[in-house]
């Protein structure tokens, strides 16, 4: 019980971050924690995540059946549900709107270029989920040629989605995808965007992999070249 206190404490933290850092506005997003082999912990729906308490958030299955809470899990769950069942090393689930990353999502672009070593090391390629309606089995499924090989996904028209062995590690990656975004952007108005080299990127994901960030790992593209440099690194 300890550790499901601690994980519903930490959940709502990270509600509070990301509603402080812009990332969420309104009813905006949803977290979730797994707590068990077959137990998650979810913000409610309809619910803005600022206000969300310990004792808001919802327990179910991972089978979609509430165990415990007054509340309807969040609308999301279908997609949360699917990264679970599918990536037994996902300990954490975060899903947002950061505006300029989601802005790339509504332009039809997704992260898959070799451009920022933190990225690379942390985080991977971050492609473009094709558009669903929010909220249905079909959105779960449009995940699921990119769930084995990466740890973020923008999802078209949408927001954003982040995955980590632990909350800490879903809700950094979430951070760094609007921070890319803004980066991104800041240098195409400036006129250009420099990719590193294959050695640059054969380099940080060697130390990617020495330093066991584990996890799905997909490698970034080089558009100079036409192909992909990856190392892997489970």
């Amino acid at each position: 019980m300890s550790g499901t206190r601690a994980a519903r404490q930490e959940i709502v933290r990270v509600c509070q971050r990301l509603y402080d850092r812009g990332l969420i506005a309104g009813g905006e997003g949803n977290v979730s924690v797994r707590i068990g082999t077959d137990r998650l912990l979810v913000t409610p729906a309809g619910m803005s995540k600022v206000d969300v308490r310990p004792d808001d958030l919802v327990e179910i299955g991972l089978d979609g059946r509430r165990i415990r809470g007054a509340h309807r899990a969040s609308t999301e769950i279908a997609v949360h549900l699917r990264i679970y069942q599918r990536r037994p090393d996902v300990g954490a689930v975060v899903h947002a709107h950061p505006p300029t990353a989601t802005g790339f999502a509504v332009a039809g672009e997704g992260f898959v270029a070799c451009v920022l070593p933190e990225v690379i090391f942390t985080v991977g390629s971050i492609p473009l989920v094709p558009y669903a309606t929010p909220g249905t089995p079909e959105l779960a499924d449009r995940f699921e040629p990119f769930l084995d090989t990466n740890n973020a996904f923008l999802m078209a028209n949408h927001g954003a989605t982040t995955v980590g062995a632990t909350l800490t590690i879903a809700h950094q990656r979430m951070e760094s995808v609007e921070q890319t975004a803004r980066i991104l952007l800041t240098a195409r108005l400036l006129g250009r965007v420099n990719t590193l080299s294959s050695d640059d990127v054969r380099a940080l994901t060697e130390a990617r992999a020495r330093a066991g960030v584990g996890g799905a790992y997909s490698g970034c593209h080089l558009p100079d070249e036409g192909r992909r440099v990856n190392v892997e690194s489970r």
